[in-house]
């Protein structure tokens, strides 16, 4: 892990195309902006944590195929 110390309006850059900028300090809170390309995903931890405990559900949720058949047969 790097650690850097940066003031309010400083910023450091990622692979060249990426800036992380400190926009605000106070009462124990750090806003930042992110500028990134918009083929990046940019995610809260927490969030992030969160989406990729649903896809391990859903990838783990078995379907019985002659049930679905059943059921899709009977809506046509």
């Amino acid at each position: 892990m790097l650690i850097l110390s940066r003031k309010k309006g400083e910023s450091i850059i990622i692979d060249g195309n990426i800036e992380i900028k400190v926009l605000d300090i106070q009462e124990g809170k750090v806003q930042i902006g992110i500028d990134a390309p918009k083929n990046i995903d940019i995610f809260r931890k927490e969030l992030y944590k969160s989406i990729q405990e649903e896809n391990i559900e859903a990838a783990n949720v078995k379907l019985d195929i002659d049930k679905v058949s059943q059921i899709w047969r009977e809506k046509k």
